[in-house]
């Protein structure tokens, strides 16, 4: 493949569009029209790495090449011989792990990877326990996003009775937040003993995790005319402000009859323009859905769907196990992950599908 004609000449575009942007971005035309420099920045990013693995690939290649040659040439001092096959051999090892990194950088990108998420975690089956273990995985996703150096943003909070979250709706900002968190959506499955348990049973419960792209308004076009507009007075924590005004609201977007209400905010400007932008995520996301149904028909799904109904994890605290059901990765560190750590399971989780996508390309 990497040898092939076509390929080096597809590579060759691709060094030479590099250094095209490169100069584009330096022009003061390109500089005062924000939105093409945008545009511009985005595409040299994605380039960037692209165009230096190649480069590192060829040299590698040329560098292979001339060690070989320098270790059958007879002509060459017999020591030189020597240190010219101890290079190629070196060079021979690294040669699999540098094409390897090509390969993945040459994979098809999610154009959603790099944009801030909106995460969804309601309570399922379980009653109070249910409420309890969304609130732990609000806090897991919390932490993790602090790892990260990530930003969290509240838009829409429902507590339990006993505690823990009926729902909550958080917007995460920040570098490549997509492209860790999309394979948590889905049915998470707790195994606990509840603090109310008398006789010590264990209890099963769930909560469902959905996470979707913060879709921007070129993304999804929203007509006014196709919302209904709710105002309504605020229940829950806030003091005095607490149903006094109409500052709660709810919005229908009436040709998916998708609803989003947001009543956290004191100003019933902000809690629209919080419940926009779930309600264009989750437009967006229902659209990206039924393509990704359209193509997963004619092929197998490579980690899950990100269907909501899909049980992908369980959290089990008497055998101190959490469980991927997708991968079969099991992890014995459940209390750490809980506080955040979930960096090897979606590194595990993001390797395979990798790994699926590259069996794919291989066969096409």
């Amino acid at each position: 493949m990497f040898e092939s004609r076509n390929f080096r000449d597809k590579m060759g575009a691709l060094e030479r569009r590099h250094e095209e942007v490169s100069a584009l971005l330096g022009t003061i035309e390109v500089i005062n029209k924000r939105a093409e420099f945008l545009k511009l920045s985005r595409e040299h990013s994605e380039l960037e790495p692209l165009v230096a693995a190649w480069k590192d690939f060829r040299k590698l290649i040329t560098d292979l090449e001339q060690a070989r040659l320098m270790a059958a040439d007879p002509t060459v001092d017999a020591e030189l011989r020597e240190m010219a096959r101890e290079e190629a051999r070196e060079l021979e090892a690294a040669h699999a792990e540098r094409e390897l990194a090509l390969k993945l950088l040459l994979l098809p990108k999610d154009p959603n990877d790099a944009k801030n998420t909106i995460v969804e975690i309601r309570a399922g089956t379980g009653g109070d326990e249910a409420a309890l273990f969304a609130g732990d995985l609000y806090r897991m996703y919390q932490r993790f996003a602090e790892r990260q150096g990530w930003k969290l943003e509240v838009m829409s909070m429902s507590e339990g009775t006993a505690g823990g979250m009926k729902e909550i709706i958080v917007l995460v900002e920040g570098k490549d937040v997509y492209s860790k968190l999309k394979f948590e959506s889905g049915v998470h499955r707790v195994q606990r003993v509840p603090a109310t348990e008398a006789q010590g049973r264990i209890h099963t419960s769930a909560a469902t995790v959905a996470v979707m792209p913060e879709a921007d308004e070129v993304d999804i076009k929203i007509d006014e005319k196709d919302l209904q507009i709710d105002t309504y007075r605020s229940s829950g924590a806030g003091g005095q402000h607490v149903n006094t005004t109409d500052s709660a609201v709810r919005i229908t977007h009436l040709p998916t009859m998708t609803i989003v209400a947001c009543q956290d905010e004191r100003s019933q400007i902000k809690n629209r323009a919080k419940a926009m932008k779930v309600l264009r995520s989750r437009i967006l996301e229902n659209e990206q859905q039924k393509q990704h149904d359209a193509v997963s028909a004619a092929r197998k799904l490579l980690v899950g769907g990100g269907d909501r109904s899909e049980k992908i994890r369980t959290y089990n605290f008497p055998q101190d196990r959490v469980t991927d059901h997708r991968i079969g990765l099991t992890k014995h560190n459940l209390p750490a992950i809980m506080e955040g750590s979930l960096d090897e399971i979606i590194d595990a989780l993001r390797a395979y599908d990798q790994a699926e996508q590259l069996k794919l390309q291989a066969s096409a």
